[in-house]
């Protein structure tokens, strides 16, 4: 099922998720849901708190980008180890149109559970590696905008206020109903 993804100023991106404890059927379905919004979104990753589930839950798919690499959802990423740095530009499905310059690992391996609760092991570089950590940082309520340079965030200003509203909105609408 297609979600709303959270726009920035909602709580839900500033919280530490929850890990898991069992992979059950209502993962599962998190992880199509996950699935289904990211796609209609048209992104290449979407992390669980970005649909308001404070799970660490991520999903990444690069397969646009390069071929070789199928959809893959992660239970309870870790980071283990990261190497090389590079600049290079992203953005987010919870800020629509606006993109910064990020500093990010080239090669990073993850530990995670796959969607048995089986553990697994990730290598990843380039573009896939950023991927990974930019949703793995979701996970602890780390946003892309809070490694961008000052300047480049004060640019942004106008258009992260409405943004703001935007995700405070949807606070009201869906953590009241909780």
């Amino acid at each position: 099922m297609v979600r709303d993804i959270v726009k920035f100023g909602s709580k839900a991106l500033r919280q530490k998720c929850q890990p898991i404890k069992t992979v059950n059927a209502q993962i599962e379905a998190l992880i199509e849901d996950l699935f289904d919004s990211m796609r209609a979104a048209e992104g290449v990753g979407l992390a669980a708190p970005q649909i308001g589930m404070l799970k660490r839950v991520i999903i990444v798919d690069v397969s646009r980008q390069d071929p070789s690499h199928l959809p893959l959802a992660l239970i309870n990423p870790k980071l283990v180890k990261a190497e090389g740095k590079e600049i290079t530009e992203e953005g987010c499905l919870s800020f629509p149109e606006l993109y910064g310059d990020v500093e990010r690992h080239t090669h990073v391996t993850v530990e995670a559970l796959d969607t048995k609760g089986e553990a697994f092991t990730v290598e990843a570089e380039g573009f896939f590696a950023r991927a990974l950590q930019h949703e793995i940082d979701h996970l602890d309520g780390k946003l892309f905008i809070d490694f961008i340079s000052p300047l480049k965030r004060q640019l942004m200003r106008g258009a992260l206020k409405r943004l703001k509203k935007e995700g405070e909105q949807w606070d009201k609408e869906n953590l009241a109903a909780k």
